[in-house]
């Protein structure tokens, strides 16, 4: 048998396809013509909390330290969420979309943030494991749903981490005096959306990637040092910004209306991407019952105010059509008559965009890192390094596939796909709360179970008819008059006539079904604000990670779950007999 030490630097088939339908060409001709039966067994199995907790941790072969407490998931949420967002993305939306009601557009992403964070701690509370939303998905919608939220969620951490680590490159050029593609080289044979070529934002990642992969805590430390330099100078921005404040520059408030404060939303909702991977951290946390809530919960309520000060005071500054769209706060000091202070809110920026992509790097890693354990990706991706304790192989496939991304792609392209991504999987999540509080195997008897699958689909479907309604009307309100009452009608019938069959046993979301249900109404609605090439992009990408599932995924996932029931039969036999 290889030793650890050599396993570590050697890679064998086994570490890529050790599943029994994969042993030869035979095996896995077999396997493709069961597919049918397959996929039909994966989409209806669920897992279950003890396997996610115990059997699939397992198979990472060394532990992950349990380092961090409350105090640190609060600046680890900080710390992933307040990036490019709002130092990028504020001037965009308010020069295009909001105008000065950007500070409305805020607040409504922040509120849907919110209802998504309260399902997330629950979930990471009963179930504190490095897969997140993958994890939770998997014990309660099953297998085949848990994989396409999954491919998702890795897209959603490539392209927010390529995003950012471009937005950095645009702050580094305003540092030194420059414009941004000053510092990228241009491909004119290229798509203009993909010409830009960033070697900067490259090796940003390649640093994060290091430092992601010596430790956890270490990383926590860096983030914290960080933070602080990064709040000093948010309060900087306000307290200076507001010195220079014209309530002139609020006229008009609304210029592009309410569609437009939708419209920013949508895109804005980039801005809160990052609380997700701080759940992937629970596996890592002290005493998840206590120290979730509070970091979860904490860190986004914080976020969401700042941001609505943050973008408040821009528009204050300077009025909407002359924020620049690429550096906004920086050029707002110059043209207020403090062009030394554009160099301290660049330097800001870059840090507030480091650290993102620092915790994105750890989150996203124990996200596949989860995936791999349940073999629907290659199980060297599980590893644990006995060393530093951290998944290394996930990091550095992560940080690799970000970069080639960040190399090439526009920042206006990418943050729209990322909130088609990230607020599908928010509503999936939402459902699946939902369906935890309703559902258990043996006890929700059958006529409840009728019943909540018929309200679920009246609350999404009159979720997605508000959604294309808005989409397609301008002016109208006659969809609204129907869709939203259904939904509310939808949410009283499961209230008033499902029972719920558990409870939480430490922290649970509070007014279910009504907050869950919120979530899958307000995360849908703004899918209706998002243009149509991001759908095409993400339809796109989902049916590649389809592919992908029916020739591998699949069959992987299913030999290890027969695998593992056929062992706890054995282990069963061997009880009774002794």
């Amino acid at each position: 048998m290889e030793s650890e030490g050599k396993r570590g630097c050697r890679c064998t088939k086994d570490d890529f396809l050790s599943e029994e339908s994969f042993r030869s060409w035979g095996n896995y001709v077999k396997a493709l013509k069961e597919t049918p039966f397959r996929f039909t067994d994966r989409v209806m199995s669920r897992s279950g909390d003890n396997t996610e907790l115990v059997e699939m941790k397992a198979r990472s072969q060394h532990e992950m330290k349990k380092t961090l407490n409350w105090w640190d998931l609060i600046w680890f949420g900080m710390g992933a969420v307040m990036g490019a967002g709002i130092f990028v993305l504020t001037g965009v939306e308010a020069r295009d979309q909001a105008g000065p009601a950007i500070v409305l557009s805020y607040a409504v992403s922040g509120l849907s943030a919110m209802l998504s964070v309260f399902c997330y701690t629950e979930f990471a509370v009963e179930i504190p494991v490095a897969g997140g939303s993958f994890a939770y998905l998997r014990v309660e919608l099953g297998d085949f749903v848990a994989f396409i939220a999954a491919g998702n969620i890795l897209m959603e951490f490539v392209i927010g981490g390529a995003a950012v680590a471009r937005s950095w490159t645009s702050y580094f050029a305003t540092l030194c005096n420059h414009e941004a593609n000053d510092f990228r080289i241009t491909a004119h044979s290229f798509s203009p959306a993909f010409s830009h070529l960033d070697p900067i934002a490259v090796v940003v990642l390649l640093i994060v990637c290091l430092i992601a992969i010596l430790s956890t805590k270490g990383t926590s430390r860096l983030n914290y040092i960080a933070s602080i330099l990064h709040v000093v100078v948010i309060l900087f921005i306000i307290i200076a910004g507001l010195t220079k404040a014209d309530t002139k520059n609020y006229q008009p408030f609304s210029p592009f209306g309410a569609r437009g404060v939708f419209k920013a939303s949508a895109a804005l909702f980039f801005a809160y991407v990052g609380f997700d991977s701080v759940s992937t951290m629970a596996e890592e946390t002290k005493n998840p019952g206590r120290d979730i809530p509070i970091g979860l919960v904490g860190s986004m309520l914080l976020t969401t105010v700042v941001y609505c000060v943050l973008a408040l005071t821009l528009c204050l500054m300077q009025k909407y059509d002359q924020i620049d769209r690429d550096a906004p706060f920086s050029v707002a000091f110059e043209a207020a008559g403090m062009p030394w202070a554009k160099y301290l809110v660049a330097a800001g920026a870059l840090k507030g965009m480091t650290s993102p992509l620092l915790l994105g790097a750890v989150g996203q890693a124990r996200y596949l890192t989860h995936i791999a354990r349940a073999h629907m990706m290659p199980p060297w991706l599980a590893q644990v390094n006995e060393k530093t304790n951290t998944p290394v192989n996930a990091t550095v496939v992560m940080t690799a596939a970000t970069a080639i991304i960040a190399f090439f792609t526009d920042l206006d392209i990418l943050s729209k796909l990322l909130s088609v991504s990230t607020l599908f999987i928010f509503m999936l999540v939402s459902i699946a709360l939902l369906v935890r509080r309703y559902y258990v195997v043996g006890i929700t008897t059958k006529e409840n179970q009728i019943k909540l699958v018929a309200f679920l689909a009246i609350i999404v479907g009159s979720s997605i008819a508000t959604c294309v309604y808005w989409a397609i009307s301008d002016r109208g309100k006659i969809g609204y008059m129907i869709s939203v009452p259904i939904w509310f009608l939808g949410t009283l019938g499961l209230w008033f006539l499902v029972p719920q069959v558990r409870s939480p046993k430490v922290w649970g979301v509070p007014l279910v079904p009504w907050l869950p249900s919120a979530s899958i109404a307000i995360n849908i609605f703004l899918l209706g604000s998002i243009d149509r090439a991001s759908f095409e992009r993400f339809a796109l990408w989902t049916g590649a990670i389809l592919i992908y599932y029916l020739l591998f995924g699949l069959h992987a996932s299913y030999d290890t779950a027969k695998e593992s029931e056929k062992k706890g039969k054995e282990d069963e036999t061997q009880v009774e007999e002794g």
